[in-house]
């Protein structure tokens, strides 16, 4: 593949940032190889440096549901910024945020905007112990929820890609706070209340997990985390960032029908700009400053050019109720791929719904950080480089999720489905 624009750029970033990306799963380790540059975006389609054009499943790690560079949200962060980029107060847009967010999301009464989904998620689990005047609190082994020191341990997404799941920074002391379990083991969960009674602040996990590969709970474990956490007056906080406006419009809390004490937001409400939030019951939510003793702050909170652009995304949602389409559309994929690993003799999972997908080539059904890892990452390198080669961008990680868009056409995913099909037959 020629790549001489994203060689050279990548070369030169090498020069000045570690690793050459901002990010580290951009830069292919896991998958060899150098990364290519994006110069520009529109709809289901990257246009590389190179001036190759991709189908993106990647779609921004999330944010972009509306396909890359959508009309209606570049005119809504034009309009605002007709206006000013940041103005250190409070602001219109954030109310209107706020309003469709409690509208959208079943168990937020009020809500908190912050600058990402790390941001979110540290403040939540600061105020699920201001709450519960409790320390510890528990994470489940592959659940990725950001870079603060807590939750980097066992986490998935980059920190699992590049086999650092445990970083280096992190204080012993702020570990040994930080109960970590398997997803969906009942009777883990269960010994761990038993082990640290009265201890316990919050139980944070991602729903449906999207950051070690897509995996789904077991049928009823989501009720029993509800119901234990309840019991033993646990906040219970669900890391919606991947999946909140995604798997359904209230997020998979809607979906499944479950109401946590807290959740945590990101990606889609910032339209592709830096956004989070977490909001939920309103007697937690008043303990955060300035009307109660937990304190959270951000310069850039409830930015208007993010929220403009989040609240014209949002406000499409809920005119295009896409979600059985894109179900359909992930279907089709998952399918191609089951098909594709059957003829060849290739063993392989592909757990989706809706808007997520993922493939491991595996025997094993993935169900947990565990099982994950069971998947061949080396063959899902030879897939990702064939998919890559013909056209077809997925996420240079064996234990990422892969994302659809409304900008996902018929044509697209048939392409996709194809070159998919063709990279399975040539392993």
């Amino acid at each position: 593949m020629n790549q001489n624009q994203s060689e050279a750029l990548f070369a030169r970033a090498r020069q000045l940032i570690p690793g050459g990306v901002n990010s580290p799963v951009r830069a292919f380790r896991s998958v060899g190889g150098t990364p290519f540059f994006v110069k520009a975006a529109r709809g289901a389609m990257l246009i590389t440096a190179d001036d190759r054009e991709l189908i993106d499943f990647v779609c921004t790690w999330g944010p972009a549901i509306h396909g890359h560079n959508h009309p209606r949200i570049k005119a809504a962060i034009a309009t605002a910024l007709e206006h000013g980029t940041s103005f250190g107060t409070p602001n219109p847009y954030e109310v209107e945020m706020a309003e469709l967010i409690v509208k959208f999301v079943p168990s937020i009464q009020k809500v908190r905007m912050c600058n990402s989904g790390t941001e979110a998620t540290m403040s939540a689990i600061r105020l699920a112990r201001g709450f519960t005047k409790r320390d510890k609190i528990i994470k489940f082994a592959g659940c990725y929820h950001g870079h603060s020191d807590s939750l980097l341990i066992k986490a998935g997404s980059g920190a699992l890609t590049h086999g650092n799941p445990d970083s280096a920074g992190v204080p012993a002391s702020f570990a040994r706070e930080t109960v970590v379990l398997p997803y969906n083991d009942r009777a883990a969960l269960e010994a761990a209340f038993a082990a640290n009674p009265n201890q316990i602040a919050c139980v944070i996990l991602e729903p449906y997990c999207g950051n070690v590969g897509f995996i789904m709970p077991d049928p009823g474990y989501l009720q029993y985390v509800r119901e234990i956490t309840a019991k033993h007056g646990t906040v219970l906080i669900f890391d919606e960032v991947m999946t909140g406006f995604r798997i359904a419009k209230g997020g998979v809390q809607e979906r499944e029908k479950i109401t946590p004490d807290l959740t945590c937001l990101g990606k889609i409400i910032g339209g592709g700009l830096p956004v989070g939030a977490f909001g939920g019951r309103a007697d937690i939510m008043d303990l955060i400053a300035p009307l109660g003793p937990v304190y959270q702050a951000g310069t850039l909170s409830g930015n208007p050019l993010a929220m403009a652009a989040g609240i014209a995304g949002l406000r499409m949602l809920e005119e295009l109720n896409p979600y059985a389409r894109l179900d359909q559309l992930g279907r089709q994929l998952r399918d191609a791929v089951l098909a594709a690993g059957r003829a060849k003799g290739i063993p392989v999972q592909v757990p989706q719904c809706g808007s997520m997908f993922s493939i491991f080539f595996t025997a094993t059904p993935v169900r947990d950080y565990d099982t994950a890892l069971k998947g061949d990452a080396k063959l899902f390198g030879r897939f990702f480089h064939a998919c890559l080669e013909r056209g077809v961008y997925l996420a240079p990680s064996a234990y990422e999720a892969g994302f659809l868009s409304t900008a996902h056409d018929g044509a697209a995913i048939d392409r996709a489905c194809q070159v998919f099909e063709e990279a399975v037959r040539g392993l």
